[in-house]
Order: structure tokens, then C-alpha cells, then sequence
């Protein structure tokens, strides 16, 4: 569920006028994502997607999210363009919730993606990064190796209760990455959340990337190991080796990655799978029942932990 503000048809029309989208013929509410309350919005104009920013948003990184969306559709991306109101701001205000209004692109996720899919996906984040080279604006990743620690001490007292291997598995990942991580790799815009969910295709060919409220200042191969993590394995969490083999070739074929990103890549796929098993712990653990945030299994992350933590190479993963 992720319509967790409701608005009146009143409202959304007066919202509207500050626009020039034409007049509302009809909208409704979509169910998916857990973040903040979105909705589809047709308009005598277009379709366009409605975004309520809820609590877990800091209003004051909304203008990093809405201006990198214009800044990567303007160099070629395929993404939402933030509508601008006839004051030329892109943030308006809705049911006491920070809003905006983004364009409608045309696709579709895909639940089971194919070698082919991670291809258009790997190719399609690299020319993200090269795009996002020149954008001004920067934020810090709230959820990256420093923020892990914290995040663990406030779930781990439950980690018991959800699998005895938990505490002293993620302990021991944790001291390996806190002591290996990486910190001279080449540095950008990134996703951080390019799950396949966030990406839309038409057919087999890649539509683009959405929702970018994770976006950040990070390593660039750390956007691929999220990459990894969220394309590559199956569902009964085996790596796909040729899922990753056509992701990994082609991000290279458009961006090279340096011998250092090639390096460290194991280390960050295991950051990357630490970083959504926590996360996922703590909404399990901290969640009151009944919430209409959607919890999803931590364990699935510690079975990709427990595969990155055996890999040495990049070429275990596929890359030539």
C-alpha cells in the first residue's frame, strides 16, 4: 500500500491550478512502493504521477531528488521530468504534505528479468553515471557503511529471534567491511536503490529508471553491487552468474570500470547486501503490525551476505 495521505478531488484541483496541465479528469491511487503516497493523475494535458512526500522524507533533500531527475532527462536519460509550476518552482504543497508532479513514463517492471533485462540494465546505469558527472547539487548517503553500525545496535536485541546465525554472522561481516572498506574509488550520482521495481521496459528494451528518493553522492561501483544484489539472484537465492556476466559487460562497455573498481567489487556486493538486510531488520523488528509500511525478509539478504563473503574476484561474477 502507498497512499498513506488521502487527498479530496477539491484539493487536487486546486493543487492543479498552479499548473499548466490542464484541467483533472480523473485519479487514483497506486499501490506500490513504501516511501510516500503517489498517484496517477490524467489531466486534459497527459497522464502525470502525483508524489506526497511523507515523514520518512527530508523535505530539505527534495531539491537534490527533483533536480537530478531534470538534470539526467535533459542529457538523454530516460527518468521522470519534474513538472514546474507557473512559479517555476518543481515542490508544491498538498494536504500538508510537500508534493510534486513528475511526467508519465511508459512501461512496465518486470518480476522475472532475463540476462537480456540486466543487460539494458547495465548499460543503462553507466550512461546514468556519466550523465550525473556534471550535476551541481550533492548529498550524502544516509545508509552507507558508517550508518550500518547504529543501524544493527538498534535491531540486533531481535536477531535472535528471527534466526540464531543472524548476530554472529552479521557481527563478523560487519568488522570485515568496517576494515576493508574501500575509500578512494571514483565517486558520483548514484541511484542506491535500482531495484527491478524502479525500472520500467517496454518488451525487452529498457524504458527507464524511476524513483530516485535513495539518490546520493556514493562510489560508483556501488551502485552496481546493489545491481548485483537486486537482478542476479534467483529466487531461491543462487547467483545467476550469466545475469551477472551481461549486467557487469555491459556497464563496462559504456563506462570502464578501473582495475581498483573491479578490486573491490566483492567487498561492496557484500556492503550492498548488509545495507538491505539491515534495513529490512529493522522495519521487520521496529514495525508495529497493522502498518501499512510493507515488511520484507531480512534472511534474504543474509543468504546474499553469505555468498559474497566467499567471492575473490570480480570474474566470479561474471565480468570479463
Amino acid at each position: 500500500m502507498a497512499v498513506y495521505t488521502d487527498i479530496t478531488e477539491a484539493e487536487l484541483g486546486a493543487f492543479l491550478e498552479q499548473y499548466d496541465v490542464g484541467a483533472l479528469q480523473s485519479y487514483r491511487g497506486i499501490a506500490e512502493g513504501v516511501e510516500n503516497s503517489n498517484f496517477m493523475v490524467h489531466t486534459t494535458a497527459g497522464q502525470y504521477i502525483l508524489t506526497l512526500y511523507e515523514k520518512r522524507v527530508n523535505r530539505d533533500d527534495l531539491p537534490f531528488f527533483l533536480g537530478l531527475m531534470q538534470h539526467l532527462a535533459e542529457r538523454g536519460v530516460s527518468c521522470p521530468l519534474p513538472v514546474h509550476r507557473r512559479d517555476g518552482a518543481m515542490l508544491g504543497e498538498l494536504a500538508g504534505r510537500p508534493a510534486a508532479m513528475v511526467t508519465f513514463l511508459e512501461g512496465i517492471w518486470l518480476r522475472r528479468p532475463q540476462p537480456q533485462h540486466c543487460a539494458e540494465v547495465g548499460r543503462g546505469l553507466a550512461e546514468m553515471h556519466l550523465a550525473g558527472e556534471d550535476f551541481a547539487l550533492t548529498r550524502r548517503n544516509g545508509l552507507t557503511i558508517g550508518d550500518w553500525r547504529p543501524l544493527w545496535e538498534k535491531s540486533r536485541d531481535h536477531a535472535d529471534a528471527i534466526d540464531a546465525a543472524l548476530r554472529p554472522e552479521t557481527e563478523a561481516l560487519l568488522d570485515r567491511l568496517e576494515a576493508e572498506w574501500p575509500r578512494d574509488l571514483p565517486e558520483g550520482v548514484i541511484h542506491a536503490d535500482l531495484f527491478p521495481d524502479n525500472v520500467f521496459f517496454l518488451g525487452d528494451r529498457l524504458s527507464g529508471f524511476i524513483d530516485f528518493y535513495f539518490a546520493c553522492n556514493d562510489a560508483l561501483a556501488y551502485d552496481i553491487a546493489v545491481c548485483l544484489n537486486a537482478w542476479c539472484f534467483e529466487r531461491d537465492h543462487a547467483f545467476n552468474i550469466t545475469k551477472g556476466r551481461a549486467l557487469l559487460n555491459a556497464y563496462n562497455a559504456v563506462r570502464p570500470l578501473s582495475d581498483a573498481e573491479m578490486a573491490a567489487l566483492p567487498i561492496l556486493a557484500a556492503g550492498a547486501a548488509m545495507r538491505f538486510m539491515l534495513t529490512r531488520l529493522y522495519d521487520w523488528v521496529m514495525t508495529p503490525e497493522g502498518s501499512l509500511v510493507v515488511k520484507k525478509d531480512p534472511l534474504e539478504y543474509l543468504a546474499r551476505m553469505r555468498f559474497h563473503r566467499a567471492i575473490r574476484a570480480a570474474s566470479e561474477y561474471g565480468l570479463d
